[in-house]
């Protein structure tokens, strides 16, 4: 960078900001560099942005899919049945596609089904689930929004972000603020909400940011700090389920890095204390659905680090380490329109089987 580029840059330095500023997130700090100012930004009306996914979209349970068909698809969903049987865990991290697809009415019914034990997402899941709950359609055109500066920086969705400084307040997970929010304010199309299911039923729903990744981060009410403290929340309930996962089963649906980062650092946790009291967690279930497609012998392990495919980290966290000490990993390479449907509609029939038996 030239000399007067740098002096330039250290010259655009805001004011410091008085105490009294709405959002603590504004406050003056000790950086040296100039700050982004969040209050010229304009939000603009989401009537305006329109949806690419609206309620009538969300598939119905009854809705014609294309039936999955792998030969240890069976096993898989055997292995939830007995779970739950047991009253072992099963926890689903699931990217935020699942509800952009309008798969949302499967998850809630395996929430209410009790067969699904806690839902884990990242921002955008959240933001999608709370979108379609309060308004009847999420996702837009980003290709047309991010050319005109519009891109995620909406008003109604910006209520979020209260949502999310009241959980910090209260010491709730931004899941289970989402979930209450929307079943206490009585959001028309909560019925479609994964978050509010799981209030509901007891059943926990965590979000897993990443700051800086999701649109509410950019809207002037956004608040660092107690986004921080929500998620943060939120991985400790994740991590406290983790720690039950012995007999249990880990499902990861579409998600490619939250999902596998974020429980490995949880398992290592739970065995961390597990290690200290004589236990083991090593008896798990982990089950991948995604697009990319692996060889067979996936269970042997990725690539050398020379291959692309040994930084996809469901493989070698989800599929091979985490399961290296007595678990059992399973991977379908589908749509999740139709491997998401083929699951709820197995795992639905043999549970109900399984109770009739």
């Amino acid at each position: 960078m030239p000399r007067s580029t740098i002096g330039n840059a250290r010259k655009l330095r805001p004011p410091e900001t008085s105490a009294t500023s709405q959002h603590p997130g504004d406050l003056a700090s000790m950086t040296r560099y100039a700050c982004f100012d969040r209050q010229q930004i304009a939000l603009a009306d989401l009537a305006e942005r329109g949806h690419d996914l609206h309620a009538a979209d969300c598939k119905p349970l009854d809705a014609r899919f294309e039936p999955y068909r792998h030969p240890e698809f069976a096993d898989l969903v055997d292995r939830l049945v007995r779970a739950r049987r047991e009253r072992r865990p099963v926890i689903l991290m699931m990217g935020a596609h699942a509800i952009k697809l309008g798969l949302s009415r499967y998850l809630v019914d395996l929430i209410e089904r009790d067969l699904v034990t806690h839902v884990a997402t990242n921002g955008a899941g959240i933001i999608h689930d709370f979108e379609l709950a309060a308004g009847g359609g999420t996702s837009e055109d980003v290709s047309k929004w991010i050319a005109r500066g519009q891109f995620g920086l909406w008003q109604q969705t910006s209520r979020l972000n209260d949502v999310v400084l009241q959980a910090a307040n209260r010491r709730e997970g931004l899941g289970e603020a989402a979930g209450r929010t929307i079943e206490e304010k009585q959001f028309p199309f909560r019925h479609l909400s994964i978050a509010a299911a799981g209030w509901r039923h007891g059943v926990p729903v965590t979000s897993h940011v990443g700051i800086g990744s999701d649109i509410i981060h950019s809207h002037p009410n956004c608040d660092g700090a107690a986004l921080g403290a929500a998620s943060y929340t939120d991985f400790l309930i994740f991590a406290h389920s983790v720690s039950g996962l012995e007999g249990g089963v880990f499902l990861n649906v579409g998600s490619a890095v939250t999902g596998p980062e974020v429980y490995l650092k949880a398992l290592s946790m739970a065995r961390n204390v597990a290690h200290q009291r004589g236990q083991r967690i090593a008896d798990i279930t982990t089950g991948v659905f995604d697009l990319v497609d692996l060889p067979s012998s996936f269970r042997q392990g990725p690539p050398g680090k020379d291959h692309p495919l040994y930084y996809y980290r469901p493989w070698k966290t989800i599929l091979v380490r985490t399961v290296a000490d007595g678990g059992q990993s399973y991977y379908f390479s589908g749509d999740l329109r139709s491997t998401l449907p083929t699951l709820w509609h197995n795992l639905t029939q043999a549970a109900r089987r399984a109770r009739a038996a």
